[in-house]
């Protein structure tokens, strides 16, 4: 007779294999027919506002690992904030401005020179909108829920009409202003670049000692010696103008083979070997103040060279006296203003040397380097040549060297209100804290912000020149200019002439005549994904300012968290966010950083079409995001496999609950079996420790507590042996009830912790949950903690229970392999015990048996008398033999009982009582 049809195995339509890749484009498409996000914003209107501000990706190319870790990880805490009593709109963007895509035009064939620009920035715009159609398109692939029909986009004419009151507001506060001053300048760019746009890279250089001769020594020095100066830009000597000492320094003129030199006197030594003096003799010591307006000669040019102090001067490398030339750094700069001295830059946008540089005019920078120094050779003044590879400033857009050069930019001043800055970082709660010094520093240290850029691409500067070239700037002009672009884009800035530009009837004491020019500048892209608070948390009526939160890569403390803090500061004296969050960058299995020539490339769009974007969410919940975080394929395996066990822990779930209506067969708390309030009580925990996590976005303790808990609370004990009365016993038998309340709440609770991770699997575990309303989890709020009675105790009692049991699992492990018997149902345990592990066994009702799933169990005696043979261990000294008696066909417990029943002789007394009871129909 087959028995089989009278067990209650598990039933579920979910199926055990995730197919990833497959399943969840339909569940996207689902939400996206259902419009889970306005459902969602729906549901959570009235609550208390949480506005995660998303910081624009660049529109151009195929999204990265770096774009998947940051979007998930905006995804996971907007997610938890809506399940959690917040209203959490979540608003994507993009930066759509700048070089890259002028580059990828060009690159595409396009001639620019050709065109007139209002012509060329249309096919940067539509560019741009195709870049963002396929970066959306990955984004929510990722299943990142977001208002996605209508992002924020920086070249949309109301971005660009707030863009242009932030830029009027700093200008009428006096913070904007047009100065010459030595910036980075990128050749192959034909650009200025900010701080933010600069990255370091190795570069071989030429190193050169150079005499200048004294020719007025203000009775300190002989006009028969030469102050010695180190470079590692020989390219500069046109533009030199003076040397700087400094003040506090000695300074020595030593005698070497019948000539002079001054250098510091700490550096002697240095400068000895690189000179290969033999036997400099010191002659003369002078502290640096006394050297001041000192004269020297210009060795290429009949020009003088003014000797000045500055507290700039280092003994780290060189002579101590320093080759200064004003319109190529900015310590230069700033001592030459200080002595009145020009500020000469002879080098024009591409990097050819000027008329102003004679001998050297029509020369790249680098390749003067070469004739600049072999003219320095014949004319006596060179003192050693020599190569050094050292770290040096590089356009981060084309990775080519880039320049200091003093040209006429528009500038924000730092300076002005730097210490509100400063305030504005203390007021705001970093994660991880060093975000706080980091940004402190920068500030701290941070020079003015050129905000100018030669480019085409980007947000017009909107200034107005008079007649006599005095820049006009007025709330009026601005107030103009912001509408126009609201009304027709800022295309209309190159379409128009600056007089159709101003307000009707224009008029300005600098133009007498009603004669207008414009700015042809653009703004730094810094200022436009900078004004975003302005421009998205002011524009649009579903969000506020200050944002909660930020959270980008950490390389934007110099970038977006730098630009943003700056325009809020200035405009409304406070920190556009309250918190700021960064993560590393992903790395390649090994740690290296990923790119195409070393073929180590993880692509999103590969792993979700391998793995799945589950797996990926789930990958970025188990790493510590908030440091450089690797990836690669056996990685994302490990994380598969993980991600098999919770599945299959939700399939159990649910095969077990098919028979099961909360409403009617749910047991109460206080009438659950211990073991089912322990398992609760467990439950609790886990709820309580994952709210925790996600509130202090510590999503790796989360991975790691759901893991463990379906892996070892639930798999390996709770569901190992509640199978033997899930399956064997009646429907509606108590202790089977009992277990399935435990089963439901565990499922309900499980699948809602985990849906801001996991939120495809979460959704499909949803909808074959039986008796559940909404219809999406996305519509519910998380399980809250609830204090159980009894609970600590119960903790106590039954994790020493759980000690236990482990003991004697061990023991079984060790009788399998030693072939004393085979599945732990063919074995008997016996104990002997402490007076503490007895009291633990006196106290449990449950079947013992059953919680270790062996056929006999008994308690022989005290520790003590256990015979040597036993497996003495902490809890107990254990044997393990072979269960005596037949194998119940229905249950597999081995028993001497099976027989007994005459009508069913294969089953034990226990099955043969539930058949005869509730499937007598069946047998019949």
């Amino acid at each position: 007779m087959d028995y089989k049809e009278t067990l209650l195995m598990p039933k579920t339509e979910f199926p055990m294999r995730g197919n990833l890749p497959k399943r969840e484009p339909e569940i996207q498409a689902k939400w996206e027919e259902m419009n889970i996000y306005q459902k969602v914003q729906e549901r959570t209107k009235g609550r208390p506002m949480f506005i995660l501000h998303d910081g624009p990706p660049y529109a151009n190319g195929d999204i990265h690992m770096g774009h998947a870790l940051n979007k998930i990880l905006k995804d996971i805490i907007v997610r938890y904030k809506s399940m959690s009593g917040y209203h959490a709109p979540y608003v994507p963007g993009w930066d759509t401005h700048g070089l890259p895509i002028e580059q990828a035009l060009t690159n595409k064939g396009v001639n620019r020179k050709e065109m007139t620009v209002s012509e060329f920035r249309k096919l940067c715009e539509k560019y741009a909108y195709e870049q963002i159609d396929n970066q959306r398109t990955q984004f929510k692939r990722l299943g990142v829920r977001g208002d996605w029909e209508n992002p924020y986009i920086t070249l949309k004419p109301e971005y660009e009409a707030q863009q242009i009151k932030v830029f009027g507001e700093m200008a009428k506060k006096g913070y904007i202003y047009k100065g010459l001053k030595p910036v980075y300048w990128s050749p192959s760019s034909e650009s200025a670049l900010a701080e933010a746009e600069i990255e370091y890279k190795d570069k071989r250089s030429p190193s050169i000692y150079v005499g200048f001769k004294v020719k007025d020594g203000k009775g300190i020095l002989d006009t028969d010696t030469q102050i010695v100066i180190w470079t590692t830009t020989p390219w500069t000597i046109p533009a030199n103008l003076g040397i700087t000492v400094h003040p506090e320094l000695t300074y020595i003129v030593v005698e070497e083979k019948g000539k002079k030199y001054l250098i510091a006197e700490e550096l002697l030594e240095s400068v000895k070997n690189e000179l290969s003096w033999e036997n400099p003799a010191i002659m003369k010591k002078i502290k640096g103040r006394e050297l001041e307006y000192i004269i020297a000669s210009h060795p290429l040019y009949d020009r003088d060279s003014l000797v000045m102090l500055g507290e700039h001067v280092t003994t780290d490398a060189g002579t101590g006296c320093v080759h200064t030339a004003p319109g190529h750094g900015e310590d230069d700069f700033n001592v030459g203003q200080k002595y009145g001295l020009d500020v000469l830059a002879p080098v024009d946008e591409k990097g050819y040397m000027t008329h102003e540089a004679p001998g050297f005019e029509g020369l790249f920078y680098d390749d003067a380097n070469k004739s600049i120094t072999q003219k320095l050779e014949e004319v006596g003044a060179l003192l050693k040549l020599s190569f050094i590879t050292h770290s040096y400033p590089h356009d981060w857009r084309t990775k080519k060297p880039v320049i200091f050069r003093a040209t006429s930019q528009w500038f924000a001043s730092i300076k002005d209100f730097r210490n509100e800055l400063l305030e504005a970082v203390k007021e705001t709660k970093w994660v991880p804290a060093w975000g706080e010094t980091r940004l402190y520093n920068m500030i701290r240290d941070r020079g003015d912000w050129c905000i100018s850029r030669q480019r085409v691409w980007g947000v017009p500067i909107p200034v107005f020149y008079a007649e006599n070239g005095e820049p006009i700037i007025t709330d009026e002009t601005i107030n103009h200019v912001s509408e126009l672009f609201r009304k027709y884009g800022s295309n209309v800035w190159f379409e128009r002439e600056a007089k159709d530009l101003l307000p009707e009837g224009f008029t300005h004491p600098g133009s007498p005549n009603g004669r207008f020019t414009k700015e042809t500048d653009i703004m730094d892209v810094w200022f436009d994904s900078g004004s975003s608070h302005q421009a998205v948390l002011e524009e649009r009526e579903d969000l506020q300012r200050p944002a909660d939160l930020y959270l980008e890569g950490s390389d934007q403390y110099r970038g977006w968290f730098n630009s943003s803090l700056s325009t809020a500061v200035a405009i409304t004296g406070k920190a556009p966010y309250k918190g700021v969050l960064s993560h590393g960058f992903a790395l390649d299995g090994e740690g290296r950083k990923m790119s195409k020539s070393l073929g180590n490339v993880v692509v999103p769009a590969k792993v979700m079409d391998q793995f799945g974007a589950d797996i990926l969410r789930l990958w970025v919940a188990s790493v510590d995001y908030q440091s450089d975080v690797r990836v690669s394929d056996a990685i994302l395996k490990q994380v598969a496999e993980v991600y098999r066990k919770i599945r299959n822990t939700f399939r159990f779930l649910l095969g077990n609950l098919a028979d099961f209506n909360p409403e009617k067969d749910a047991v109460p708390y206080e009438n659950l079996r211990e073991v089912d309030q322990f398992m609760l009580v467990k439950l609790n925990k886990l709820i309580k420790y994952v709210h925790d996590s996600y509130e202090n976005y510590e999503f790796s303790g989360i991975y790691h507590a759901v893991n463990n808990f379906c892996t070892l609370d639930l798999s390996a004990f709770y569901l190992d042996f509640a199978k033997d009365i899930l399956y064997i016993e009646a429907a509606d038998n108590k202790e089977r009830r009992s277990i399935q309340t435990v089963l439901y709440e565990s499922l309900l609770a499980l699948t809602k912790l985990v849906a801001p991770i996991l939120s495809h699997t979460a959704d499909e575990v949803w909808s074959h949950i039986p008796f559940v309303k909404e219809e999406s989890v996305q519509l519910t709020d998380l399980p809250k903690y609830k204090e159980l009675p009894n609970s600590k105790a119960l903790e106590e009692k039954w994790t020493s229970f759980m000690k236990l049991r482990d003991d004697v699992l061990k023991a079984l492990e060790e009788a399998r392999n030693a072939k004393t018997i085979g599945k732990s149902l063919t074995a008997k345990v016996t104990l002997y015990v402490n007076d503490k592990t007895k009291a633990l066994l006196d106290s449990i009702q449950e079947n013992v048996k059953q919680l270790f799933i062996v056929s006999g169990f008994e308690v022989a005696g005290s520790y003590d008398e256990a015979p040597d043979h036993a497996l003495k261990l902490d809890t107990a000294a254990i044997i393990v033999s072979k269960a005596e008696g037949e194998t119940c066909e229905r249950c597999w417990v081995v028993t001497p009982e099976v027989g007994q029943d005459q009508q069913h002789p294969t089953l034990c007394p226990r099955c043969a009582t539930i058949v005869k009871e509730h499937y007598s129909h069946i047998i019949n």
